[in-house]
């Protein structure tokens, strides 16, 4: 039964999608419309509406498959013991204290820097990137975690 249950994240991300996708198909429709309209201007917003669904759409698939790769790689982590612990102090407001977790990051980086070969190394340097609010260098490095996981090591 736990497969069925849905956490508030993934219920969140269901609504956006639907909601993105609902947009995505109206602006395809209305860009169609000024297609088929015999006016040269027209045929041009109809051609630069059609290319909103298409980066649209593009954009969610990734955003979506980064979402299903991080949770699956949290997943063998998990299993293994091996995901970070959220002991990190937060505020009243349930933030992290940024300086608990500016400590905690050097003993991640630390790690990475030891075995850069190993993705669960990155996937944790990436959590401790994400608790200091640094999100660009977390996703870039969740990015490498994922890439070293799916396309290992040629053995020498």
């Amino acid at each position: 039964m736990s497969a069925l249950r849905m956490t508030k994240a993934k219920l969140g991300v269901l609504v956006v999608t639907a909601g993105l996708v609902l947009y995505l198909v109206f602006t395809a429709q209305r860009g169609w419309i000024m297609l088929t309209d015999d006016s040269l201007i027209a045929k041009a917003l109809g051609l630069a509406l059609f290319a909103l669904p298409v980066i649209g759409a593009w954009a969610l698939f990734r955003e979506l498959l980064f979402g299903t790769r991080t949770e699956q790689l949290a997943g063998i982590l998990e299993s293994e013991g091996g995901l970070p612990p959220d002991t990190l102090p937060r505020t009243p407001g349930g933030r992290i204290v940024r300086e608990a977790a500016d400590a905690e990051f050097e003993k991640y980086r630390a790690e990475a820097e030891a075995a850069p070969e190993d993705w669960r190394s990155w996937f944790r340097l990436s959590c401790a990137y994400d608790a200091s609010g640094d999100r660009k260098n977390a996703r870039a490095t969740m990015r490498r975690a994922i890439r070293m996981h799916r396309e290992p090591p040629a053995a020498a």
